[in-house]
């Protein structure tokens, strides 16, 4: 009697072809499962790395502080730079000034002179320059003689918003050395009503 119940209970427990197949599948499954995943993780972890050393080493993200630079740029926008130190007249840049990271518009390269009148009309080598980013003229602050003459491997930089901006008019910043440069900013990402190039 014992020997038939074991032999019953033996012939219960033998799981059937059905079973084993299901369970070969459930197998395989968790196999690629798993290894998608990690599949998955790493490529997030490579694609992460890179997007970070390309934001450090060829296009910083800025967020902007402060209104020297509206109406082009205004507080609180995320934007794109492009390091380099090929810039030209008219392109706004990125520098530091006293470990801070001020924003400006290139409006004079190395050797030539800058004059502003009283009105703040800007003249640059005795030729008045077309502003069409600015939205009023000011003299602002400025406490330099001039005309002035910009020093070799520096440009002189204003901001859009003249009233407020305090820039290479002040001799407290002075004319932008190439060192001092992060980058022309290019790029408005935020807020998405601006998104798109920078003038």
């Amino acid at each position: 009697m014992s020997e038939t119940a074991n032999k019953e209970t033996a012939q219960v427990l033998k799981p059937s072809k059905e079973q084993l197949e299901m369970e070969l599948q459930r197998e395989r499954y968790r196999k690629t499962f798993f290894g998608t995943l990690r599949s998955t993780i790493f490529t997030l972890l490579v694609v992460a790395a890179v997007a970070i050393l390309v934001a450090v080493l060829l296009l910083p993200v800025l967020k902007i502080y402060g209104k020297s630079m509206t109406p082009t740029l205004t507080e609180g926008s995320i934007v794109l730079s492009v390091k380099g130190s090929d810039f030209e007249t008219g392109d706004v840049i990125a520098f530091y000034y006293n470990n801070k990271l001020l924003v400006k518009r290139v409006i004079a390269q190395p050797g030539e002179w800058v004059d502003i009148d009283k009105e703040g009309n800007v003249y640059v080598n005795n030729q008045l320059i077309n502003e069409p980013y600015i939205t009023e003229k000011a003299l602002g602050q400025c406490d330099l003689d001039l005309p002035s003459q910009v020093p070799e491997s520096r440009i002189f930089v204003m901001g859009d918003h003249r009233s407020v901006s305090v820039d290479s008019r002040s001799t407290a910043i002075g004319c932008v050395a190439e060192e001092q440069i992060v980058g022309k900013i290019v790029f408005t990402v935020w807020p998405l009503k601006d998104f798109g190039r920078v003038k």
